[in-house]
């Protein structure tokens, strides 16, 4: 039943993937226009330029196809800081998303427990956690930039924040809704805290907390394009504005393609992890 659905389920997203690029083919065509703008079809045609066709400021699919080709077929050439094979640039971006990603766990999950296993806590944090939680990453770049001085250190401080709280919010539901039964028979059996925490609520809560990693890393990896636009140098959200600057849709479409697909690797990883700790009855 599962094999069959999951047939079904890929046919459809080949064929809507087919539409797509039909209709991107549609509006790349060129249109035919008489030469001269407002000439007359007559005249041009005794000029020997009728049916002159003028092309779509679209990138075709076979433009962007070709562009994959080069860029895949030589992804870590660097000729100079304006000119980074892809592969160089998503593995700056990779490793300020992980930087920042670790260090806002290595924060979240404790603090996370603790919210959850503490009443008081949670009543003392909240506030706080509520005021900061709305506040866009990319508003503490100005600060971070001026504090630390440093555009790599602030765009990885600035995953850090984003990361922060989906990690925290969901690592303090799943400790708080750990079955009280569990607590119950640890306490029983005169558990010590540590050890309860790592043997009996952790695993509890281990679908939650790989929930709020998977949220986290989405919004990261989101966040960092948008932050290497701002302070440039490396990265893929650099390159794109670099090729938007040297007006290079093609690239441009390409490198959001390509954001897209490493998006969808890190979510897949994280979905794989997260079956990896869920509980079966």
């Amino acid at each position: 039943m599962m094999k069959s659905i999951g047939l079904r389920a890929a046919i459809v997203s080949v064929v809507i993937l087919g539409v797509l690029l039909l209709v991107w083919y549609g509006a790349t065509l060129p249109k035919e226009t008489a030469q001269g703008g407002n000439v007359s079809a007559e005249y041009a045609a005794l000029m020997g330029g009728a049916a002159a066709k003028s092309k779509s400021g679209l990138p075709t699919p076979m433009d962007v196809a070709n562009t994959f080709w080069d860029k895949l077929s030589k992804p870590f050439y660097d000729n100079g800081p304006n000119d980074k094979g892809i592969g160089i640039q998503l593995a700056y971006s990779l490793a300020r998303v992980m930087i920042g990603f670790l260090f806002a766990a290595l924060v979240a999950v404790p603090l996370g427990f603790l919210v959850g296993m503490s009443p008081v806590m949670h009543r003392a944090l909240n506030p706080f956690i509520q005021v900061l939680k709305p506040i866009s990453p990319l508003a503490w770049m100005p600060l971070a930039l001026y504090t630390i001085k440093d555009s790599s250190i602030s765009a990885v401080f600035v995953i850090f924040i984003c990361s922060l709280w989906p990690m925290l919010i969901n690592t303090a539901h799943g400790v708080a809704a750990v079955k009280r039964e569990w607590l119950n028979v640890a306490r029983t059996l005169e558990v010590n805290p540590l050890r309860k925490a790592l043997q009996v609520i952790l695993p509890a809560a281990a679908p939650t907390i790989l929930t709020g990693m998977r949220i986290s890393m989405g919004i990261a990896w989101l966040v960092i394009v948008a932050a290497e636009m701002l302070v440039g140098g490396t990265g893929i959200g650099y390159f794109v504005w670099n090729e938007w600057n040297n007006l290079s849709l093609t690239n441009v479409i390409f490198a959001i393609l390509m954001i897209g697909l490493v998006g969808m690797a890190l979510d897949l990883i994280f979905g794989w992890l997260s079956k990896l700790v869920a509980y079966q009855e």
